[in-house]
């Protein structure tokens, strides 16, 4: 056994046992290093240049931005902000715009294709537009 291993347990225990360090902290444990900006909490990852800060809306984490040393920047685009806030807002702004993207473009299932879901995943308007679908016989003749 090397000396560096002797000298970390972590690396005697492979499933790491009573591991000290906790990863991914949320904005609202003691140890999390949290920054508050207006509207918004920055909760530290890790890094050192750029510093990476999880960005957190209400209790529902929005994206990454990073801190250089002299911008802030987001994981969304490639503009340099001087601020947080501004990094953040950037961030925020286009999560908006792809949700609203996102629910344009998505179109309901098809009868078909509700057909071949599990009846347990099934809403009660699914279940509705089963009722009145009725399948068109294709190239199907009587014998």
């Amino acid at each position: 056994m090397t000396q560096s291993t002797a000298s970390n347990p972590a690396l005697l225990d492979p499933g790491l046992g009573d591991c000290l360090e906790k990863i991914l902290l949320p904005p609202t444990d003691p140890n999390a290093e949290v920054m508050e900006i207006p509207g918004y909490k920055l909760v530290y990852v890790n890094g050192a240049c750029p510093r990476n800060y999880r960005v957190y809306k209400g209790d529902s984490m929005i994206g990454v931005i990073f801190q250089y040393i002299t911008h802030w920047s987001n994981a969304v685009n490639s503009l340099r902000y001087a601020e947080p806030i501004d990094a953040a807002v950037g961030l925020d702004d286009f999560m908006k715009v792809a949700r609203v993207s996102k629910a344009t473009t998505e179109q309901p299932p098809t009868e078909e294709e509700l057909l071949d879901k599990e009846f347990d995943s099934l809403t009660s308007e699914d279940w509705e537009r089963l009722k009145r679908y009725v399948p068109q016989a294709k190239g199907l003749v009587a014998a």
